[in-house]
C-alpha cells in the first residue's frame, strides 16, 4: 500500500510539499499540486484517516447519546446532527444506552464509551443520569452539551425549552373547550423534562379550581404501548373524563389505539392532547392534536456550539426556542353526558 512518502518521491517533491498539496492548506505551487495529483492516481494511494487525526489532534468526529433509538422523537433530532455534519465535514458517532444495570448505568456506560473514543465533543440526550453525573463527565470532556436538559453548573452548555409552559398550554387548549373533567397520562416522573410539562399542567388547572388529586394520573415509560395500556386503565377506573393531556405523542397514540378498540369517540367522548409534535401526529386518526416543540432547532443549535469549541467556527447560536400548539382533530369541545365503553 502507498504512503504518502512514496507518493512525494514519485512527485520529485519533499513530504511536506506532498502533505500541503493533499490537504490544501499551506503555501505550494500549481505545478508541484499537479505532480502530486498525478502520482496519486498513479499508485492509487489513500490517505490515511488515523494519521490525519494525529496530525491534526482531532478524529473530526461528534459522539452523541440518546437513551434507545425505538423512540421517533429522535429521528428528527439526528437527521439534524447528521445533515449539519456532513455540511462540514465531519462525521458522528451515535450510542444508545447498554449494559446490563438500571437505565442510569446503561447511560454512563454508553457516554464513557464516546469518550474512550475520543470523539471530539459529545452531545447527551438524556434524562436518565444526574445534575452530579453529567459534572463528573464535563471533567473527563470538557467539550459536551447537553439537550433538552438544564444543569445549573453548566448553563451556557445546556439547551432546553420550558416544559413548564408546555404544560400550561396543553391544559389551557383544553380547557378553552370547556373541559372540566381531566385526565393525564404521564411519562416517567423522574423524568426532568416530563415532570415539568406536568407541573405545568396541573399549575394552570389550579388557577381553574381544579385540584390534582381530582385528576387521574397514570405514569407511564413514554411509548405507544404505554399509551394503551394507560388509557386502559384509566378507563377501567370508572372515572370519566373528558380531557386526556398525554406526556407525549407516543403515549398519545397508544390512548387514540385503545380508544378506538374501547367504542370511545375522539374528540366527541374525549379530547386527547399530546406533546413534543413528533411528525407521525397528524397522521393518526384522528389527527392528534400536540404542544409543538422545536426538537430541530435545539438540535441545531446544540451542535453549532459544540462545533464553535471543537474546530474554532463562529456559528452564531440561538437560546429562545418558543412552544406552540399545533391545533388537530383530537380536541372538540367536552361532552356534557357520558359515554360508554364497549367491551
Amino acid at each position: 500500500m502507498a504512503t504518502i512518502k512514496d507518493v512525494a518521491r514519485l512527485a520529485g517533491v519533499g513530504v511536506g510539499t506532498a502533505s500541503r498539496a493533499l490537504s490544501g492548506k499551506g503555501p505550494v505551487s500549481r505545478e508541484a499540486v499537479a505532480r502530486v495529483n498525478a502520482a496519486i492516481v498513479e499508485l492509487d494511494f489513500r490517505p490515511s484517516h488515523i494519521a490525519r487525526a494525529l496530525s491534526a489532534n482531532s478524529l473530526g468526529m461528534i459522539g452523541i447519546f440518546v437513551p434507545f433509538f425505538r423512540s421517533k422523537y429522535y429521528c428528527p433530532v439526528l437527521q439534524t446532527f447528521d445533515n449539519e455534519l456532513r455540511a462540514v465535514d465531519r462525521h458522528m458517532l451515535v450510542v444508545s444506552g447498554c449494559g446490563k444495570g438500571d437505565l442510569r448505568s446503561q447511560a454512563l456506560e454508553g457516554l464513557n464509551f464516546l469518550i474512550q473514543r475520543d470523539c471530539d465533543g459529545i452531545i447527551v440526550v438524556s434524562q436518565d443520569i444526574s445534575d452530579d453525573d453529567i459534572i463528573q463527565l464535563h471533567r473527563k470532556q470538557p467539550r459536551l452539551v447537553l439537550m433538552n436538559r438544564v444543569v445549573p453548573a453548566l448553563l451556557q452548555n445546556s439547551f432546553c425549552c420550558d416544559h413548564r409552559h408546555g404544560g400550561v398550554l396543553a391544559a389551557q387548549t383544553l380547557l378553552t373547550q370547556g373541559h372540566r373533567k381531566f385526565a393525564v397520562i404521564s411519562g416517567p416522573i423522574t423524568s426532568p423534562d416530563n415532570a415539568k410539562r406536568i407541573e405545568g399542567f396541573f399549575g394552570e388547572l389550579a388557577l381553574h379550581g381544579i385540584e390534582r388529586r381530582q385528576v387521574p394520573t397514570i405514569e407511564s415509560d413514554f411509548t405507544t404501548q404505554g399509551g394503551w395500556f394507560a388509557a386502559r386503565a384509566l378507563l377501567d377506573s370508572g372515572l370519566r373524563f373528558t380531557g386526556l393531556f398525554c406526556a407525549n405523542d407516543e403515549l398519545g397514540m397508544g390512548a387514540l389505539s385503545y380508544f378506538h378498540q374501547a367504542g370511545i369517540h375522539v374528540p366527541k367522548d374525549v379530547s386527547v392532547v399530546g406533546y413534543d409534535d413528533i411528525s407521525t401526529s397528524a397522521f393518526t386518526a384522528p389527527q392528534m392534536t400536540s404542544i409543538h416543540i422545536p426538537v430541530e432547532d435545539i438540535a441545531s443549535n446544540c451542535l453549532r456550539l459544540l462545533l464553535n469549541q471543537c474546530y474554532g467556527s463562529s456559528h452564531p447560536i440561538c437560546r429562545d426556542f418558543p412552544i406552540s400548539v399545533t391545533m388537530r382533530d383530537s380536541v372538540g369541545p367536552a361532552k356534557t353526558g357520558q359515554y360508554t365503553i364497549e367491551h
